[in-house]
């Protein structure tokens, strides 16, 4: 039996909140996460819209990489 380990070069994740700050919070459990994994983050895109009440909601993208 042969075990083989791949070592994960790029990787994406979404986020969503209903606030700011819990969406922030949500991605930064997420970078500290993906240190043991040896990623980094190499980009962030986020925006925010208003739902059918008034409530804005947050949402981000952030796309991780293999530290060289």
């Amino acid at each position: 039996m042969a075990f083989e380990l791949d070592r994960i070069e790029d990787k994406i994740e979404f986020f969503e909140a209903d606030r700011l700050e819990a969406l922030e919070k949500k991605i930064n459990d997420q970078i500290e996460a993906n240190k043991t994994l040896l990623l980094r983050v190499a980009s962030v895109s986020h925006q925010m819209q208003f739902d059918a009440d008034g409530r804005p909601h947050y949402s981000a993208v952030v796309h991780f990489t293999a530290q060289k």
